[in-house]
């Protein structure tokens, strides 16, 4: 554990020794404001919820945590400095672990931030505070998700633009997972276990799950083992490319 802690303290000063870090943040809070305010019709809706708050996250996610993930490997690779990483006396899966846990923490950080939406609700009406806690768990592992995705492919490549539109079209793919078009597409010739694996996979259907309150164990173990898979995969990469 203190080697994870190492690194993550490591990659964690990283994010905030330049602006993008503040610059990420700042995007992040505004355009959560603007989804929810105006698009959401928020006060319009008349109800006491944050409900247009944490419909746009998955799409918020979609671009913005590849945009933070999308450096965490190809970086290293670019600049030469993964093979001082590797040399240090760390596992693998040490070093993946750390810098996938700081990446997530700043994520976590801009997502606390909305705390204001919160407390706004609350002075406006008596909402459901269960629910919206629920909502910011959710939330807050959907995230996770993105993120490890985006780790796996980061050290695929040294390119980061290259990393993040892989990280966004894969990401996607798992966005649409539950949506009819792709699962009558699948019916259309697929088994009903293959339509029902493939709806399984949908990283909006669980997010929904938990967004109404109930945090189903099922749903908070999907998106743990997801993270753990794509977390696994990036190491297995990194350690195929350590001779590149």
């Amino acid at each position: 554990m203190s080697n994870i802690f190492t690194v993550f303290k490591r990659e964690f000063a990283s994010y905030f020794a330049t602006p993008v870090a503040y610059v990420f943040i700042v995007i992040f809070l505004l355009l959560a404001g603007a989804f929810t305010f105006y698009i959401g019709n928020f006060f319009e809706r008349g109800q006491a919820d944050l409900l247009p708050f944490f419909n746009f996250h998955p799409w918020l996610y979609l671009f913005l945590v590849p945009a933070v993930g999308m450096k965490l490997w190809s970086e290293e690779r670019k600049s030469g400095t993964i093979e001082l990483l590797l040399t240090l006396p760390i596992t693998m899966w040490q070093a993946v672990v750390g810098k996938f846990l700081a990446a997530w923490a700043f994520i976590g950080i801009a997502l606390a931030l909305t705390f204001p939406l919160w407390i706004t609700v609350d002075y406006l009406g008596s909402p459901d505070n269960g629910v919206i806690f629920a909502s910011y768990l959710g939330s807050f592992l959907m995230a996770g998700a993105f993120l490890a995705i985006a780790s796996c492919l980061s050290a695929c490549t040294r390119n980061q633009v290259v990393a993040f539109i892989l990280t966004v079209v894969v990401c996607f793919l798992f966005l649409l997972a539950g949506y009819p078009l792709v699962l009558n597409f699948f019916g259309s010739w697929a088994p009903l276990g293959v339509v029902d694996a493939v709806s399984g996979l949908s990283f909006l259907s669980h997010f929904s799950a938990i967004a109404k309150g109930v945090i189903d164990l099922r749903d908070v173990f999907y998106f743990t083992l997801t993270i753990g898979f794509w977390l696994y995969a990036s190491a297995v990469v990194i350690d195929l490319k350590k001779a590149d």
